[in-house]
């Protein structure tokens, strides 16, 4: 069973991460979920780390936590903090509404929280959709149950020194219409 960290910059209200969410916890004999995430939209807050005020966690659910912090701030609270028995195998960042591609990344809390896991020795994976409003979530959904049914063949790293992150934008159409991976 893969142990997976979900995170996002949108919040815990965000539809995207919601229904990532429940996908792999429809995939429980596959894949074991945390989920922290900001308690409010964090967009476009790019690496920071909140170092001027103390942070807390408030319980959402089953495993699902929101903080007053920034999306690294959540990905670090979770590493550091809750898990007790060993890191998670995978950190997931979205699934983001609005395409992280060029310039965007450098910007983005969503590619953000990705690079933290990422930072903190982890692979990582940040997931957004090409559209500010988009309507087809689901499309961002089956590309990341795609990458996890494939993860044993999915190569993030030459050797084990290196953790990698994987920045993919899914187009908002729906997914029999995907083409394919690039």
């Amino acid at each position: 069973m893969i142990k997976i960290l979900l995170s996002n910059d949108d919040g815990f209200i965000a539809p995207g991460m919601n229904l990532l969410r429940d996908a792999l916890i429809e995939k429980a004999e596959v894949a074991e979920v945390l989920t922290v995430t900001p308690d409010r939209d964090r967009s476009a807050s790019s690496n920071s780390l909140t170092l001027d005020r103390p942070l807390r966690l408030t319980e959402r659910g089953d495993n699902f936590y929101s903080s007053n912090g920034t999306p690294t701030d959540c990905v670090h609270l979770a590493l550091t903090g809750l898990y007790k028995n060993g890191a998670p195998d995978l950190v997931i960042s979205g699934i983001n509404a609005g395409p992280n591609m060029g310039d965007d990344v450098i910007y983005s809390g969503t590619v953000a929280a990705a690079m933290e896991g990422r930072n903190l020795g982890l692979p990582a994976i940040a997931v957004s959709m090409n559209s500010f409003h988009p309507e087809h979530y689901q499309s961002g959904v089956s590309a990341i149950l795609h990458l996890l049914d494939d993860l044993s063949n999915l190569r993030f790293a030459k050797d084990d020194t290196v953790a990698t992150i994987l920045n993919v934008n899914v187009p908002d159409i729906p997914w029999e219409k995907v083409k394919g991976f690039k």
